[in-house]
């Protein structure tokens, strides 16, 4: 069970994809393979997330709990703690696989239906030519997402999750044995919809990226900080749509997301009509050339 929100998050996951890849891990050893990773989770936890500062994340439930003793909670927290750091571990394994190759990877964190699907497809329509993109989806269940990528012609990966409410490092390094990354530039990984636990955990990613879109509500980040505070940067989306949704105002979302996050970037934008999509595309490309000096 998944101790940040109590989904059943160790039951199997699918990794659906055209093609299988073999990768080196830098032992000497190279090979292609599937796994399957059951994971816990626990609280009250520091670490760095691996796009460029640390978060911290005290959960207090408000509520009490009756365990059988003292040895059997310190067993379970033992426990909890060692499954996060082997996805932590494995986290910067797939980290590293990335910076080899002067890949950015990008984590797409929303609520169901933000647009995260939408903005991903505007965003390979409207990157300079010969920029090579991968995708990455996440989902309980269906390949939707991942079949409208690849009408795109672009690889797509989908992570199909059971009962997982999140994407955790063990599934991306999965995912990573179907994509050629010799060929890529940029991997957006979309996480599952959620706004709790994706926040929490680090796949291997560059930099996080946050959808609100206009019509959840300009107070959805006070009720959900800590999503906010793992962002690189904010995306309002929907715009398109601001003119019939009088109840949502992009200055007070702005200084709702600057009131839990601090200065974090915000951008609008709409993938239906195009305004926003410029700082959006030129922002990518600027964290892109940042990595280019971390390959050989």
């Amino acid at each position: 069970m998944c101790e940040t929100c109590g989904c059943a998050g160790t039951g199997p996951h699918h990794v659906h994809g055209d093609h299988a890849h073999s990768h080196s891990h830098g032992d000497g050893h190279t090979h292609d393979h599937a796994h399957d990773h059951g994971h816990g989770h626990s609280h009250d936890h520091d670490h760095d997330h691996g796009h460029g500062h640390s978060h911290s994340h005290d959960h207090d439930h408000g509520h009490s709990h009756s365990h059988g003793s003292a040895s059997e909670g310190t067993r379970t927290v033992i426990v909890l703690e060692d499954l996060l750091a082997k996805n932590d571990h494995q986290a910067a394994h797939v980290r590293a696989h990335f910076d080899a190759r002067g890949i950015l990877a990008v984590n797409l964190m929303s609520s169901p239906g933000s647009g995260k699907t939408s903005l991903l497809e505007a965003t390979i329509q409207a990157l300079p030519a010969g920029v090579r993109v991968a995708v990455i989806e996440g989902d309980l269940e269906t390949e939707n997402d991942a079949e409208r990528i690849r009408r795109h012609g672009v690889p797509a990966v989908q992570i199909t999750t059971g009962t997982a409410c999140h994407l955790d490092a063990h599934m991306i390094h999965d995912a990573l044995h179907h994509l050629d990354l010799d060929g890529i530039d940029i991997v957006f990984i979309e996480n599952v919809g959620n706004l709790v636990c994706p926040a929490t955990f680090d796949i291997g990613q560059h930099r996080n990226v946050v959808l609100l879109s206009v019509t959840e509500g300009d107070d959805k980040p006070a009720k959900y900080p800590v999503i906010m505070r793992a962002a690189d940067r904010v995306l309002i989306t929907k715009a398109d749509l601001l003119p019939h949704i009088e109840e949502f105002d992009v200055e007070r979302a702005r200084a709702s997301i600057a009131g839990v996050a601090g200065p974090v970037p915000v951008c609008v934008v709409s993938s239906k009509r195009g305004p926003g999509m410029d700082d959006w595309i030129g922002w990518l490309m600027a964290e892109h050339a940042a990595r280019k000096p971390a390959v050989a």
